[in-house]
C-alpha cells in the first residue's frame, strides 16, 4: 500500500474514494445531511455509509466513517477509522483512497499505519482468483494540515506495520512451506536491518544438553532449530538485555497423543509465539530501538513416526531437571523449558518474556480477545498489563498458586508435563516458571489471539494477527529505552 501525506487543497485524483471521518453529533451539510438523515447513521465508532459523492468534488465516491465522540478520540481511534474506511471501498473497482478530518499530524500518521494494517493479504498460493474479487486499492492519501511533520511520525510506525506483516506472513505459511529450517532462513534475512542472527542445530543443541527441546522434534524429518536474535541499540552495547522467547511448533499433529483430525490444518500457527518475537526483533531494529534486545526462537515439528518420543518418557532438559512426558502433545512447554534455560543462562537478562500459543485451555478461561498473563514479578506484570491497554491488545493477568505445583509433580522424575485438564494453563505456567530461575519473567499464553477467523478488529484481517508486537514494542519503549 502506498501512502501519502497531503494538505487539504491538493487535487483529487481519477477513481478516488473519499472518506470522511464524521464524529457524533457533528453536523452535516447539502445531500450530504439529507443521506444522513435517510439512514442509520449517527457517527458511532465503526460505522460506515456510503453514498454518492455530491456535486463540487471529484470523488468517485464518498464513504462516511463513524469515529464516536470527538472528546475521546485518539491514535487508535484514527487507526481504526482509517482501517474501516479502507474495508468500506476495497473492493470498489477504484484505486486511491483519500481519508479527510482526522486532525494532527500524530493522528493523520495513526490513520495511516491503520490503513497499512488493515491492508494486508496473504495471497500468494491465490492462482484464480477473479479480478473483481481482489481489493483495488493500492493508493492512500491522508489529508493533514502538516504532511511532513506526519510523514516523521510515520515512519516508526511503518517499520511496525512490517514488522507485522512479517510475523502475519510466518504465520500464515503453510507447514510445508514453512518448517524450521525455511522459518530461520526467512529470520536470518533480517540481518539486513542490523540484527544479529545465530542459528543452532540438533548438533549444537545436543551438546548444550537440550534433551527436553529436542525430544519433541525427533519424529519428524525436519530438523529442529534454536534461532538467536540480538539487536544491540543501547549506547552502552555491554548493558543487561530485555529477552524474549518464541514457542514455534511449525506444525503440532499432537505427536504420539495424536489430536483429532478436525481443526488440525490450524496448527500450521502453533509457531506465532516465535513468529511474534521475530516480529518484535524486527521492529525494533527497524526504528533503531535505544536498547538491547534478545530474542530466542524454538522451532520444531510435532510428529507422529518410529521415533516420536512417547508418553512415558523421561527426559532430561538443559537445566539437568528430569521430566516425564505423559501427554505429548504438551509439547510447547517442553520447546520453552530449554530456550528459557539457555536465554538466562547465557544472556542473564533483566527480564524474560515468552510468548506461546500453548494451551487450548487459556481460550476456555478468556475467551478468544485475551491472552493470559503469568508472572513471577509484579512490576513486570504492570508493565505488560499497561502496555496491553495503551495498544489495545486484551491481556489478562492469571494466577499461579503454588498448591498447584503439586498436580505436576512426578512419581519418578522431578516432574512431569501436565497436570491434566483442571487449571490447565495455569500448571503449563508453573511447568515454565521452574526453568527462568529468579529473573524476573512473565509467560504470554496468545493461543486465543494469534490468529482471529473471524476478525471483529478492523485492523487486523481474518488469520494471523501478529498479537504481541505491539504491546511489547511499547514495553520496551515507554519502559526500558534510554
Amino acid at each position: 500500500m502506498d501512502i501519502e501525506f497531503i494538505a487539504a487543497g491538493a487535487a483529487i485524483p481519477a477513481r478516488t474514494a473519499l472518506a470522511r471521518v464524521v464524529f457524533e453529533g457533528e453536523v452535516q451539510a447539502g445531500a450530504v445531511a439529507q443521506a444522513v438523515a435517510a439512514s442509520r447513521f449517527t457517527g458511532a465508532k465503526g460505522q460506515t455509509l456510503d453514498i454518492l459523492a455530491p456535486q463540487g468534488t471529484d470523488a468517485a465516491r464518498l464513504v462516511l466513517v463513524g469515529a464516536g465522540k470527538k472528546d475521546a478520540f485518539g491514535a487508535l481511534g484514527a487507526e481504526h477509522a482509517a482501517a474501516s474506511a479502507y474495508a468500506a471501498v476495497k473492493a470498489s473497482g477504484l484505486e486511491t483512497l483519500r481519508i479527510e478530518g482526522i486532525e494532527g499530524a500524530g493522528l493523520a500518521a495513526h490513520a495511516a499505519l491503520g490503513v497499512r494494517l488493515a491492508s494486508y493479504r496473504f495471497d500468494k498460493y491465490r492462482t484464480k482468483e477473479p479480478a473483481d474479487k481482489k481489493p483495488s486499492i493500492v493508493k492512500t492519501l491522508v489529508v493533514t494540515d502538516a504532511a511532513d511533520d506526519a510523514l516523521g511520525a510515520f515512519a516508526d510506525m511503518a517499520a511496525l506495520a512490517n514488522a507485522v506483516s512479517f510475523t502475519r506472513d510466518l504465520v500464515s505459511e503453510p507447514p510445508n512451506v514453512l518448517f524450521p529450517a525455511e522459518f530461520a532462513r526467512r529470520v536470518k534475512a533480517l540481518e539486513s536491518l542490523g540484527l544479529e542472527i545465530e542459528i543452532l542445530g540438533e548438533a549444537e543443541m545436543k551438546a548444550l544438553g537440550m534433551g527436553s527441546l529436542l525430544a519433541v522434534g525427533q519424529g519428524s524429518i525436519r530438523e529442529s532449530q534454536l534461532v538467536v536474535i540480538r539487536w544491540n541499540g543501547a549506547a552502552d552495547k555491554s548493558a543487561q538485555p530485555v529477552a524474549f522467547v518464541g514457542k514455534g511448533v511449525c506444525f503440532d499433529t499432537g505427536g504420539i497423543s495424536l489430536k483429532p483430525a478436525d481443526g488440525m490444518e490450524d496448527m500450521k500457527w502453533d509457531m506465532g509465539g516465535a513468529g511474534a518475537v521475530a516480529g518484535l526483533m524486527h521492529v525494533l531494529a527497524g526504528r533503531k530501538a535505544k536498547v538491547n534486545a534478545v530474542g530466542v526462537l524454538g522451532l520444531v515439528e510435532n510428529m507422529p513416526d518410529g521415533n516420536s518420543y512417547r508418553p512415558g518418557d523421561v527426559l532430561t532438559s538443559m537445566s539437568g531437571q528430569t521430566i516425564e512426558v505423559v501427554n505429548t502433545d504438551a509439547e510447547g512447554r517442553l520447546v520453552l523449558a530449554d530456550a528459557l534455560w539457555y536465554c538466562n543462562d547465557r544472556f542473564k537478562p533483566r527480564f524474560m518474556v515468552d510468548l506461546a500459543t500453548l494451551t487450548g485451555a487459556i481460550i476456555i478461561s478468556l475467551g478468544n480477545d485475551l491472552a493470559g498473563c503469568f508472572s513471577n514479578d509484579d512490576a513486570l506484570a504492570e508493565d505488560l498489563l499497561a502496555a496491553a491497554r495503551a495498544e489495545e491488545e486484551g491481556l489478562w493477568r492469571m494466577p499461579m498458586p503454588d498448591a498447584y505445583n503439586k498436580q505436576i509433580d512426578s512419581m519418578i522424575a522431578d516432574m512431569k508435563n501436565t497436570g491434566g485438564r483442571p487449571g490447565g494453563s495455569i500448571t503449563a505456567a508453573l511447568f515454565l516458571k521452574r526453568f527462568v530461575g529468579d529473573t524476573p519473567w512473565a509467560h504470554l499464553d496468545i493461543a486465543s489471539t494469534a490468529w482471529k477467523k473471524p476478525s471483529a478488529v478492523p485492523t487486523s484481517p481474518d488469520g494471523a494477527t501478529g498479537y504481541g508486537i505491539r504491546l511489547l514494542n511499547r514495553l520496551v519503549r515507554d519502559r526500558y529505552e534510554g
